[in-house]
């Protein structure tokens, strides 16, 4: 399909009128005009939760919860587009490989069960109970061979019910490889903040930014990502709070934003400005950024001491709940200003003038996202910004704490409930005493390990519960070559996408309920929970008709196959669970009481419940009892050394029209794309350098330590204010130039915020 492309600076702010524009564009695009209905209900206490982002649900709440790509994601979901066996009667999946992300997905709702037929090379329409007997057969003969060679994966959507029963499956099977869309995001955070302050989330809750003098952003665009918090920003904008951002790019979410619910900024040329600072840093560079603003506060702190004034440091916090500061300050004082300002990007005078600020702030709440956690040194970075918090006593007090921003909308519950490919994660012996069978106990498969399991040939079986596993993974075009060595796939989806375009010997494509759709069940109508990024409980309750009366919830599919797989291995009761999904909540709360003591009863209460934050209580469940300051070992967090001036540091990135690998449009508002994906984000400086031009096509390369040559070409070069040795690709596209080895260390997630990368002319040479 061609389409008309347009470089052109956005000059508007975001939300808006540029907002309230796409959202009824969006809406007629999927024909959709009687959603307001839904909008009306997304993310209240009666109605559904959003199917994209987890952001916190306030309450009382707006009266419109939703955000652009969170109405986006609705009527993508309750489009009246289908995706039928006449659809794939007409198309080959070797044709359909061919089309874009977008128009995949844009084919609409999936609402038969499928199996792939390798001679036609096309899929067919077969009986659920025929589906579910083939499956179970052949995960019946895996199992015999060796359990260990089937992975279960889940992405981020799946509820709070169905994740239970589904690492329970996996467990009961004989496997810990319950690797998910986690172990490519914020598995980072989940093995960074035990170590530094005892619990694998976050600490703050809505509550904190109503008191929060000053709020620091690290490598997070609100205004793509996670929009609806714009308003806990301009709410405390509005009653004087300070917000100091450093990101690669100047999103304009946390440059300038109007509130299309406030009258005032719709007719008035009013606006909220969000960052009162917004420095650049260097991709990889916010090791050495925070490490500036520390060391200028130990010089404040000198200068305090002598003149003989108070400490900037919260002493008596320091003594009584951390340990670690000696060294950490010594491995401060001994940094050069040199290395910093050349590592972070950022000059020691903006960094003295942000450290001046932080000295004098009461309450501070430190925000991040993937830019902080996709780094080859992710741990060390997230685990800095913890230090610069502890220094002033900024967790476990009212304004105060941790906030990193996750992405899918139940990404964090599902592994609160077991989805962990960790066993020292999961009450195994408590799933022991209550289904009666001997849980394996090995470490099981994260994402990347996975990955690199399927290429070496080692697994048989694949089942993806949601998601889009093939094009969401680093080294694609290493995947899809390997995928089809696989026995068995198996995918459970709402909508058509890439990944279902490749199969194993035997392939299924199994439709299931969206969360807005009315789930019912023999006990009647079903709500099912989730977790929201604060640590927060949520219900969410279908309101629209199925797609299709053919398709089934996940619980069920999940329930079916396990009964067809593994029968009798363990005492379940999977078919009262799925007549009435209140006893999955029980299951959960006999299995994590502590966290989900009456459950049933407590998720009615409106905005939900939270979950025990020790950390906000000074509560710290690490090996020492204290909160500990970390050191990194390296003032950048990259695989590339920055040695080599032609060595540039790619940052993948995702429009505002998209969430994950769901490509709503080909238009990025804030940043002034239209009508095109394949574009390279440059500095002008760069572009100059390599001798090319704004609106050339290049390629790029990987600079990498194995054999595999990893190369893309059909970038247009795109002039755009990033910094220096840094460019920009969105995601998923250029996934294929990540390498599955280029991972945070201990982590396993993906390094896709500073890939080390060359470009190449459209000849193929290298620049």
């Amino acid at each position: 399909m061609s389409r008309k492309e347009n470089f052109k600076p956005y000059k508007g702010p975001a939300g808006g009128w540029g907002s309230a524009k796409s959202v009824t564009r969006h809406m007629i695009k999927q024909g959709v005009p009687s959603a307001a209905a839904e909008l009306a209900k997304q993310n209240k206490q009666d109605g559904f939760m959003c199917v994209s982002c987890a952001w916190a649900k306030p309450q009382p709440p707006h009266p419109a919860e939703f955000c652009e790509n969170g109405a986006k994601a609705t009527f993508f979901e309750i489009t009246h587009a289908r995706t039928t066996p006449e659809f794939f009667a007409q198309h080959t999946l070797t044709e359909l490989r061919n089309w874009s992300d977008h128009d995949l997905e844009n084919e609409g709702r999936l609402t038969h069960p499928m199996r792939y037929n390798r001679q036609t090379d096309r899929y067919e329409a077969v009986d659920w109970s025929e589906a579910i007997r083939d499956i179970g057969q052949e995960l019946i003969g895996i199992r015999a061979r060796d359990p260990k060679r089937a992975v279960f994966y889940t992405s981020g959507r799946a509820s709070l019910e169905t994740a239970y029963m589904y690492q329970l499956f996996a467990r009961i099977y004989g496997n810990n490889n319950l690797p998910d869309s986690s172990n490519m995001c914020h598995e980072t955070t989940s093995v960074a903040l035990p170590e530094s302050i005892g619990v694998p989330i976050g600490t703050v809750r809505l509550e904190d930014f109503e008191a929060a003098s000053t709020i620091f952003f690290f490598g997070q665009n609100v205004g793509s990502n996670s929009p609806r918090m714009l308003h806990q920003l301009k709410d405390a904008v509005d009653r004087g709070a300070t917000i100091i951002t450093f990101n690669p790019l100047r999103e304009r979410g946390l440059e300038r934003f109007v509130d299309p619910q406030n009258p005032v900024q719709m007719l008035t040329p009013n606006e909220t400005k969000i960052s009162t600072l917004y420095h650049q840093v260097r991709a990889g560079g916010d090791i050495a950024v925070i490490a500036g603003i520390c060391k200028a506060l130990f010089d404040l702190d000198d200068k305090a001491q002598e003149k003989g004034r108070p400490s900037v440091f919260d002493t008596a916090f320091i003594e009584e709940h951390t340990a670690g500061l000696a060294h950490f300050e010594a491995y401060i004082r001994q940094q050069s200003w040199a290395d910093i300002e050349r590592e972070g990007g950022v000059s020691r005078k903006d960094l003295e003038v942000v450290a001046g600020i932080y000295a004098k702030a009461e309450n501070v709440i430190g925000i991040y996202g993937m830019g902080l956690t996709q780094h080859k040194l992710g741990i060390d970075t997230v685990q800095m910004l913890v230090n610069l918090l502890l220094l002033r006593g900024n967790i476990g007090k009212l304004g105060a704490g941790i906030c990193p921003v996750r992405g899918h909308s139940n990404v964090q519950g599902q592994r609160t409930v077991g989805i962990a490919e960790k066993p020292e994660l999961v009450p195994l012996d408590k799933l022991a005493e209550l289904y009666h069978f001997e849980p394996p106990r090995e470490k099981g498969l994260n994402t990347v390990e996975a990955c690199e399991a399927i290429v070496d040939g080692d697994v048989d079986a694949f089942i993806g519960l949601g998601g889009n596993f093939l094009r969401a993974i680093p080294d694609r075009d290493v995947m899809e070559r390997n995928w089809p060595r696989m026995r068995l796939t198996v995918q459970i989806a709402t909508k058509l996408n890439r990944s279902h375009l490749f199969c194993g010997d035997v392939a299924y494509l199994l439709p299931c309920l969206g969360r807005i759709e009315i789930d019912r069940q023999a006990s009647g109508e079903q709500l099912v929970t989730m977790e929201d990024s604060t640590g927060v409980f949520h219900k969410s309750r279908g309101m629209r008709e199925p797609a299709s009366e053919t398709l089934r919830s996940e619980p069920w599919v999940v329930a079916e196959l396990a009964k067809a797989s593994v029968g009798e291995a363990a005492s379940v009761d999977w078919d009262a669970w799925v007549a009435d999904y209140a006893l999955v909540r029980d299951a959960i709360a006999a299995t994590f009481p502590d966290m989900f003591a009456r459950f049933n009863e407590r998720i009615n209460e409106p905005g939900g419940f939270g979950r025990p934050i020790p950390a906000r209580e000074r509560i710290w469940k690490t090996d020492n009892g204290k909160a500990n300051f970390k050191l990194p070992q390296a003032l950048h967090a990259s695989f590339d050394p920055g040695t080599d001036k032609n060595v540039l540091r790619l940052i993948t990135l995702r429009s505002n029209d998209q969430f994950n690998t769901t490509v709503y449009g080909y238009d990025d508002r804030f940043r002034g794309i239209e009508g095109t994906r394949m574009v390279v984000l440059m500095n002008e400086s760069d572009i100059d350098r390599f001798g090319l031009s704004e609106g050339e096509v290049i390629g790029m390369q990987t600079v990498a330590d194995d054999t595999v040559d990893r190369r893309m070409h059909g970038f247009k070069v795109v002039r755009y204010n990033i910094p220096e040795g840094c460019i920009g690709a969105y995601y998923p596209e250029a996934n294929a130039l990540i390498p599955l080895y280029q991972h945070a260390q201990r982590s396993f997630v993906p390094a896709a915020k500073s890939v080390p990368v060359r470009v190449l002319k459209s000849g193929g040479e290298a620049r």
